[in-house]
């Protein structure tokens, strides 16, 4: 067990945004609430997975819906508590401590400014180590767990207790509830013991996010190109750099949706990167030939600064430079890629690793 402050919740922030693929919500409406939280009730206790007790009610948060919508939405940390205490009520046992439900940047440190809020400590685990756009896409649905009983709250104080049959229909009826409930909620979701967490969840996910923010501040400082730490810490590639040209974006059955256009610069002059997203980045495509693909991680990095940029957050010139990580090994299961593959999102092609993808590359 270690102690978070604010400066660990500063390194955090950004590696969240970074493993959260563009997804995940709004990195610093997240920090601005973990900072606020610990700033009223003190640091934040933070559990090695192998420390919970195995009989202790785990219970993650998080926030369901479009990104876009939380530029005009922001949360207020009432519907996060009033989501927990709900479900706690409603399982009638008390819950022993929270975690993320993926990495991403509200949903990495949601948990954070509920857990300072409470009183209780966080898990240093989530159940994705990126970010996706479903509730389904966890490695706890990987190993049975069910998404509910889950609870949905809203900043008008609506709460809506669901039990479904599985993990997809769970996401279905919630993504009806989040639209009709302004486009976003918060959720107490997947409560499951101790002994599930350290079975079912991607553990230590936390401290890597903290030491690639770390990393990336230090950098800054030092007036180096950030990248290389980054790549050293994720075992990632570089995939392209370039130009933002277009962007064509919407809000669309609760996700934000669509593909941005880079043109290349560098080493990639002359050719042009298609990234197409739904919350997350999923495919990247250079001159229509695959460089990475769901569930590897692909993530859009400043290339003077090398801070992540969100999928709302993409612009029209930002020069970027865009990387592609491996994703956990239980993604990359038949069950993984069955879920989360190119194919579950429409695209016709197969999973092929990051590591072949660039093999390839190199052999052209």
């Amino acid at each position: 067990m270690r102690l978070l402050g604010k400066e660990e919740i500063e390194n955090i922030a950004i590696g969240a945004a970074l493993l959260g693929t563009g997804g995940g919500g709004d990195p610093y409406i997240g920090k601005l609430m973990a900072l606020q939280a610990i700033e009223e009730h003190g640091p934040i206790r933070l559990l090695d997975p192998e420390e919970v007790p195995d009989d202790a009610l785990i219970v993650p948060s998080a926030m369901m819906g479009a990104p876009t919508v939380m530029i005009e939405k922001v949360p207020n940390g009432e519907e996060a508590i009033a989501a927990f205490k709900s479900l706690e009520e409603y399982l009638g046992k008390e819950i022993y401590a929270t975690m993320p439900i993926e990495a991403g940047g509200i949903n990495s440190l949601l948990p954070l400014a509920l857990a300072a809020t409470l009183g209780l400590p966080v898990i240093d685990a989530d159940g994705m180590g990126r970010a996706f756009p479903e509730l389904q896409m966890v490695t706890f649905y990987l190993e049975g767990v069910s998404a509910t009983p889950m609870v949905l709250s809203d900043e008008k104080k609506n709460s809506l207790l669901l039990n479904t049959i599985d993990s997809v229909w769970a996401e279905r009826i919630a993504r009806t509830a989040t639209i009709e409930m302004g486009g976003s909620v918060m959720l107490a979701i997947y409560p499951m013991e101790g002994r599930v967490v350290k079975q079912s969840a991607i553990k230590n996910i936390l401290s890597l996010e903290e030491k690639i923010g770390a990393e990336i501040r230090a950098a800054k400082k030092e007036n180096e190109n950030p990248v290389d730490r980054i790549l050293g810490l994720t075992a990632g590639r570089v995939l392209f750099q370039g130009k933002v040209t277009d962007i064509n974006r919407k809000t669309q059955d609760g996700f934000a949706k669509g593909t941005a256009t880079i043109e290349g610069l560098n080493d990639n002059k002359n050719e042009e990167c298609k990234l197409h997203f739904q919350n997350e980045h999923l495919l990247a495509q250079v001159d229509g030939r695959t460089v990475c693909v769901t569930p590897d991680l692909i993530t859009v990095l400043d290339s003077d600064t090398g801070m992540p940029i969100t999928t709302e957050g993409l612009r029209y010139g930002s020069r970027c430079t865009v990387i592609g990580m491996p994703c956990d090994p239980k993604w990359r299961t038949e069950k993984g890629i069955e879920v989360t593959g190119p194919r579950y999102f429409g695209y016709d092609l197969d999973f092929q690793p990051l590591e072949e993808l660039h093999l390839v590359k190199e052999e052209i």
